[in-house]
């Protein structure tokens, strides 16, 4: 369940710096199965070409009284004009029914051309990370939405664009397959993308202490406003055989923290 309450706040979790203001926060509520499953907050900032993205995550209902999970990660990294989003960090810390304080840290330098992945000094994670080759020329969670968000506008206007997003969460490595929706299945004032998180590495227990999602491509629908901000809406994953579905609450004024 971590890992699939995670994944929808991934997926919910960027914007492009020049498609959005210097500071957004909204609010989203997920259901499983048509019963609260999720409270999310989400914080997106740039400035002076960077940008320094958080996610905060807590679960309701019965997710809540399986798992107790609560998580909240953060992400900072470089937005060059014209290029993708470069990360430099990746921190998240989370609490589960059995494990309280647990830590993924992601520092990314460059070896040999290439960006890599390497774990921080005060990472909890009890297995070992991947080989080398699946945390080169990656991203990060919150990072690979910058490159999502990204994407989408630099193509919303050509008919079934694609793009792919490499990413790595600290366990596991996963591309995320993106298609933008021909026009006629769009719907005025939003745009539809069909996304696959498609597994490479790190799943069925391979480099994971919580336990891993079925291994098999799991299909994504997310919704986004169809303005410069392009903010998620709404997004539609099936967990466990159910349907997972994360819908924007709101967006609050100015930047400022959402109140009551």
């Amino acid at each position: 369940m971590r890992a699939a309450v995670a994944g929808a706040g991934l997926v919910l979790a960027a914007a492009s710096g020049s498609a959005r203001a210097d500071e957004v926060v909204a609010t989203y509520s997920a259901y499983w199965a048509g019963l609260p499953a999720a409270q999310i907050r989400l914080k997106l900032d740039d400035a002076a070409m960077a940008y320094h993205d958080e996610i905060e995550i807590s679960t309701d209902g019965v997710p809540h009284l399986v798992t107790h999970f609560r998580g909240r990660a953060q992400a900072a990294g470089r937005l060059a004009p014209g290029g993708p989003a470069d990360p430099l960090r990746y921190d998240a810390i989370y609490d589960l029914r059995k494990r309280r304080n647990s830590r993924i840290g992601m520092r990314f330098i460059v070896r040999d051309g290439a960006v890599v992945a390497e774990r921080a000094d005060d990472d909890t994670s009890r297995k070992p990370p991947l080989a080398e080759k699946y945390r080169r020329g990656i991203v990060d969670p919150l990072s690979a939405f910058e490159r999502i968000r990204a994407a989408v506008a630099a193509r919303k206007a050509t008919p079934n664009a694609t793009f792919v997003v490499p990413v790595y969460d600290g366990t596991r490595r996963f591309d995320v397959l993106g298609r933008i929706l021909p026009k006629d299945q769009q719907t005025p004032g939003v745009v539809r993308v069909e996304m696959s998180l498609r597994p490479i590495a790190g799943f069925k227990g391979e480099s994971s202490d919580d336990g891993d999602p079925d291994d098999a491509p799991r299909p994504v629908a997310l919704t986004l406003t169809d303005d410069a901000r392009l903010l998620p809406v709404s997004l539609t994953v099936r967990v466990f055989f159910l349907p997972l579905v994360v819908r924007l609450d709101r967006v609050c004024p100015g930047g400022k923290p959402c109140q009551g």
